[in-house]
């Protein structure tokens, strides 16, 4: 079975009540000024765009596929705009529009590596040359729960780190390898690790990157 490039149903659906706890990192947050325009791809109900806001940003702007979500996040967070995204992972704007852009926890739920390189691609072209990308997701995790569903779901969908949730989506945990190959077009500015809980409230931990776009 082929990885889904599309679960925008899920995230129209059961998805609309999932939470995610990935924090900004401040120090790399400060490097940005507070006039600056920011993106955040797979906004969800807008807390990261409402995070940023509230550290002073004036103007950020959140993009997603789930419509109910980004409705949600236009009533609770109306100092930053919302769109929702009808043809993703393609942006109606024009090329470098952006001075930063945030990719919190949205790899994992994009599991296919065409939708991947596509989405990257995107980033790149709306981001100005020298401009912040912050991601944070998940790479392998070592515990026994993740590796043994790695294993299980590896012959359907080919891919080790590819896993179903149980509840209707498909997710992806990364290797190293493959997140360095997928953002070959950015220069690495650097890496950290924390422990977060999942859209699932499993404990887990995500990687942060900081990337430059060339």
């Amino acid at each position: 079975m082929s990885i889904p490039d599309d679960q925008s149903a899920y995230w129209n659906s059961t998805g609309t009540g999932k939470t995610f706890g990935h924090p900004l990192h401040p120090g790399w947050t400060a490097r940005i000024d507070r006039g600056a325009a920011l993106l955040d791809y797979g906004c969800g109900y807008g807390r990261l765009a409402g995070d940023l806001a509230g550290l002073g940003f004036t103007d950020v702007e959140g993009v997603d596929v789930a419509a109910e979500s980004v409705a949600r996040a236009r009533a609770e967070q109306p100092a930053a705009r919302f769109d929702v995204l009808t043809d993703p992972p393609r942006l109606d704007r024009p090329d470098a529009s952006y001075d930063a852009a945030f990719l919190f926890a949205v790899l994992t739920c994009v599991p296919g590596d065409d939708a991947q390189r596509a989405l990257v691609a995107e980033l790149h072209r709306v981001l100005r040359p020298g401009a912040l990308l912050q991601v944070s997701d998940y790479c392998l995790q070592p515990d026994e729960r993740n590796r043994e569903r790695y294993r299980r779901f590896e012959s359907r969908y080919g891919r080790f780190g590819v896993f179903e949730t149980g509840d209707g989506a498909v997710c992806r945990h990364h290797t190293r390898a493959w997140l360095g190959e997928l953002f070959g077009d950015f220069d690495a500015v650097a890496e950290h690790e924390l422990p977060v809980l999942t859209m699932n409230d499993r404990p887990a931990v995500a990687t942060r990157f900081l990337f430059a776009r060339r």
